[in-house]
């Protein structure tokens, strides 16, 4: 009996290995757009979820940013059910403005997982990122010049959420789809010049034919190696941090300056994103020039002024520590 095609196969196998990683009889929640990489993924845990000893549901969100959106969540919906995933629930939300419509829909869409998988008792959400979304998120990094850690691009697991197919290509997702005759859309947002991914998107074709084949895959192991290393520095950072609060005089919400100073460049500017982020500067507007200009306050000293970081929040230096403006007397 001949099996499956190859690209069918290549989705489950991706899938099959996640579902094993999970406790026996474990739910686990398909994110699914009706992309064809979310659809591929919902087809595979589907097939695989009962033969791994797990359930499987499926949740398709809608964002209200298109005309026609919540017909299309409530049929990719109905489509679960049919695949016999339990629940399958389409979910309306609202997208706000804070960070730019990607980052507002991206956190209520997270939101509504979350939420989802805690009502359903779900052990895992599944999400659909591809190698090719790996790519993307490595050449956005690059272009932001925002650090290894934005180059480490997406983990293949962050809490609850488990992303199968980073090492499956977008061609994979979309011939297992034809495999299978699966209903998938194209989502027009993903073509629209007005968002960066897009653009990089639209290129991303032409540099892999530039490069001779592979550029996607070597920028998907890229990620990983540096995500080993960002995952290092990061500990490092915060064991930093903590002592730069222990040694501040007096303690309350500041940093010793000559315990950053003393340390490791790469170690002092992510303790310092960190404890901006603490302060409360939302991590996707704080730029890379937000944390130097802090980084001049502890080794570039020369009574310079405030530095301003996003949503108006003020840091000073003052009697040998680094503060929140507002709470300097």
């Amino acid at each position: 009996m001949a099996g499956p095609p190859p690209a069918v196969a290549a989705v489950r196998v991706a899938v099959r290995a996640v579902l094993r990683s999970l406790p026996p009889d474990a739910l686990v929640l398909v994110a699914c757009s009706g992309g064809p990489d979310s659809t591929a993924l919902a087809s595979a845990t589907a097939f695989e979820a009962p033969r791994a000893g797990r359930k499987a549901g499926l949740i398709s969100v809608d964002h209200g940013l298109q005309e026609g959106s919540d017909r299309r969540a409530a049929d990719v919906a109905a489509w679960g059910t049919k695949l016999g995933l339990a629940p399958s629930e389409a979910v309306r939300v609202e997208v706000g403005t804070e960070g730019g419509p990607e980052a507002a829909a991206r956190e209520a869409r997270y939101a509504a997982l979350s939420s989802a998988a805690e009502r359903n008792g779900a052990a895992a959400v599944l999400l659909g990122h591809t190698a090719d979304d790996q790519a993307e998120t490595v050449l956005l990094g690059l272009a932001r010049g925002s650090g290894s850690r934005s180059l480490a691009g997406m983990a293949p697991q962050r809490g609850i959420y488990l992303r199968p197919l980073l090492a499956v290509s977008r061609g994979t997702t979309r011939a297992a789809c034809a495999g299978e005759s699966l209903p998938s859309w194209d989502d027009p947002h993903n073509a629209d010049p007005a968002f960066a991914r897009s653009r990089i998107r639209a290129v991303l074709p032409a540099l892999e034919a530039a490069a001779g084949g592979g550029l996607v895959a070597g920028l998907a192991r890229s990620a990983a190696l540096l995500r080993a290393d960002a995952d290092l520095l990061d500990e490092l950072a915060a064991s930093l941090l903590g002592t730069a609060r222990d040694e501040c005089s007096p303690p309350e919400g500041g940093l010793d300056v000559q315990t950053l100073a003393d340390a490791h460049r790469a170690l002092r500017g992510r303790a310092l994103r960190r404890w901006a982020i603490t302060l409360g500067a939302p991590a996707g507007t704080l730029a890379a020039t937000h944390v130097e200009a802090l980084d001049a306050l502890v080794t570039r000293w020369k009574g310079q002024g405030a530095v301003h970081l996003p949503l108006g929040i003020r840091v000073v230096r003052v009697r040998g520590a680094l503060r929140r403006g507002d709470q300097v007397p």
